[in-house]
């Protein structure tokens, strides 16, 4: 298992922008696709983005394509979700999650691995 850490949330303004961190350990984390998922209270955890292992596939929920950007550091085993103008309904917990595979899926119950989530509100 790779264990991981979410960082960088926060309160925003609608229209403004803020950018996730996720740190991984314990594990070589050049093999393993990673995904970012959130959470709105009362509804159930929702797929946001997926990066394949080696970083040259990326793939977007409908409702984040052209705002949101996945992107990974291999060398620094970090994952990061760069958010642009954010709207009140991106309001979630944000979980950053590990496949060991070579791609991720929009399958919740393909990762093996999640970090603890970090809480994005936008205020409108």
């Amino acid at each position: 298992q790779v264990q991981l850490v979410e960082s960088g949330g926060g309160l925003v303004q609608s229209g403004g922008s803020l950018r996730l961190s996720c740190a991984a350990s314990g594990r070589p984390f050049s093999s393993y696709a990673m995904g970012w998922f959130r959470q709105a209270p009362g509804k159930e955890r929702d797929f946001v983005a997926h990066i394949s292992w080696s970083g040259g596939s990326t793939y977007y929920a409908d409702s984040v394509k052209g705002r949101f950007t996945i992107s990974r550091d291999n060398a620094k085993n970090m994952v990061y979700l760069q958010m642009n103008s954010l709207k009140p309904e991106d309001t979630a917990v944000y979980y950053c999650a590990a496949r060991h595979f070579i791609v991720g899926t929009q399958n919740p119950a393909d990762f093996g691995s999640w970090g603890q989530g970090t809480q994005v509100t936008v205020s409108s």
